[in-house]
C-alpha cells in the first residue's frame, strides 16, 4: 500500500484545522461579543427617550450657553448637529476623575438643559466590550491573549480561502469546478449542509473578516501599532488633542472672537451639512478647534478639521479627501474596524460577517469530529478485503 505525500495543501489543512480547534472557544467570544458591538448605538438608542427642541428664529449664543452650564463644571466641547430639532450636546468634566466628560442637552433656542441619563444597556454592553477586547481578564493579561487569537484569526481566513479553492484544479480553474463553492446544498444531508455552511459562508466572509483582524491588532499591540504606522508612513491613533500644541499668534490686545463668528467661518470653509464639534478654548489653549463630520454623505466617517486662532485668524484647514490615501486609511483604521465606515451600509456587512464567523468554529468542529467517525470504517472494510 502506498503512503501518501505530506503536501503542502494538507500542511496547510493540518494548520486550519488545529489552530481553529486551539482557539475556538476564544475566537467564538470575539466573534459574538463584535456581533452584539456593531449596533451598539441602535440597540441602545430604542432604551433612550429621544430629545427634541422646537425651533424659533433666535438661537442663543454659545457663549451664554457655557454660561448656563458653568455650575456644572468645566464645559469642554460642544456638538451641533445639522437638524434644527436637535439640542446641542455640551461636553462637561464635572470632576477631576470625569476624564471624557459628562453629556448635557441643551436647547439653544431656550437655553434650558438637561443632563444625560443612564442607558440601561450601559452596564451590558460595557461587559461585552470588556470581554470583546480583555475576555473580562486583567487588560495586561486580556489584551495580548486577545491579540494572539485575531493573529490566529488572520491565519484561518487566509489558509481557510486557500483551502475553498478545488483540490485538484489548482493549476487548471474552471469555473464548474469552482461553481459547488458558491452556494450551500440545502437539500443534500445535514452532514453536507454543514460543510457548506463553514466553505462557502467563510469564503464569502473572509475578506471582511481579514480587514477585521488586520485592524483588531492595532488595538492589542504596540509593535504592531508601530510597524503599522511605519508601513502607512503615517502614525495611526496619533496624538489625542489633534497633535503637536499650536501657539496663539494674535496680538495681546486683540478681541477674542464669538462663538458665532467661529462658526460662520466654519460654514464658510466647510461648506457642507454634518455635525460640527467645536472644542470650548481655555486659558492654556485658547485656539478654537473645530471638528466637522460628513455623516450626511456615504462615507459618513470623513472628518474635516480647523484650527482658528482666538482673534478669528485661519491657522490651518485640513480636509479629509485632499489627504494622501496613507493618511486617510491610517485615520480610518477604527472605522474600518468597526465597520462604521459607511454607516448603516458597512455594519449591516460587518454584523452578518461576524456572525457568521461566530458559527465557524462550530461548523469547523462538526467537520473534524464527522471526519473522525469515518476512520474506523475505513480500517474495517481493508481488514475484510
Amino acid at each position: 500500500m502506498k503512503t501518501k505525500k505530506y503536501t503542502l495543501r494538507k500542511f496547510i489543512n493540518d494548520v486550519h484545522l488545529w489552530l481553529g480547534i486551539g482557539s475556538g472557544i476564544i475566537l467564538l467570544i470575539i466573534c459574538l461579543t463584535g456581533t452584539i458591538l456593531t449596533f451598539e448605538e441602535e440597540i441602545k438608542s430604542v432604551f433612550t427617550e429621544e430629545i427634541n427642541v422646537s425651533p424659533t428664529t433666535q438661537i442663543l449664543p454659545i457663549e451664554e450657553l457655557t454660561e448656563n452650564l458653568a455650575a456644572e463644571g468645566d464645559v469642554v466641547r460642544v456638538s451641533i448637529s445639522p437638524e434644527k430639532t436637535k439640542p446641542y450636546e455640551f461636553s462637561v468634566k464635572t470632576n477631576k476623575e470625569d476624564r471624557r466628560g459628562t453629556t448635557f442637552f441643551m436647547d439653544q433656542y431656550s437655553g434650558a438643559y438637561t443632563k444625560s441619563a443612564p442607558n440601561v444597556l450601559d452596564g451590558f454592553f460595557m461587559t461585552m466590550f470588556k470581554m470583546h477586547r480583555w475576555l473580562l481578564l486583567d487588560m495586561a493579561i486580556g489584551r495580548p491573549i486577545v491579540g494572539i487569537s485575531t493573529i490566529i484569526f488572520l491565519i484561518l481566513s487566509i489558509t481557510g480561502i486557500v483551502l475553498w479553492f478545488p483540490k485538484k484544479q489548482l493549476k487548471k480553474l474552471k469555473w464548474k469546478n469552482l461553481k459547488p463553492g458558491f452556494k450551500i446544498a440545502w437539500r443534500a444531508k445535514w452532514k453536507r449542509v454543514n460543510h457548506d455552511l463553514h466553505v462557502t459562508l467563510g469564503f464569502y466572509t473572509a475578506i471582511f473578516l481579514v480587514i477585521m483582524s488586520l485592524t483588531g491588532l492595532f488595538w492589542s499591540f504596540e509593535w504592531y501599532k508601530d510597524a503599522g504606522s511605519a508601513v502607512l508612513g503615517t502614525e495611526v491613533f496619533g496624538a489625542r488633542g489633534g497633535g503637536p500644541k499650536i501657539d496663539s499668534q494674535a496680538s495681546v490686545n486683540s478681541e477674542t472672537a464669538s462663538f458665532t463668528k467661529i462658526l460662520k467661518i466654519t460654514e464658510v470653509e466647510l461648506p457642507f451639512e454634518g455635525t460640527t464639534i467645536l472644542q470650548i478654548p481655555s486659558a492654556k489653549d485658547p485656539i478654537f478647534s473645530i471638528r466637522k463630520y460628513h455623516d450626511t454623505d456615504f462615507f459618513e466617517t470623513a472628518v474635516d478639521e480647523l484650527k482658528i486662532d482666538r482673534d478669528g485668524t485661519l491657522i490651518s484647514k485640513e480636509i479629509f479627501s485632499e489627504k494622501p490615501f496613507n493618511v486617510q486609511l491610517a485615520n480610518s483604521i477604527r472605522s474600518l474596524h468597526m465597520g462604521t465606515i459607511f454607516g448603516w451600509f458597512s455594519k449591516t456587512i460587518y454584523f452578518i460577517s461576524c456572525l457568521i464567523a461566530t458559527s465557524l468554529p462550530i461548523t469547523g468542529v462538526i467537520i473534524w469530529l464527522n471526519k473522525l467517525k469515518k476512520k474506523p470504517k475505513k480500517k474495517k472494510k481493508i481488514l475484510k478485503a
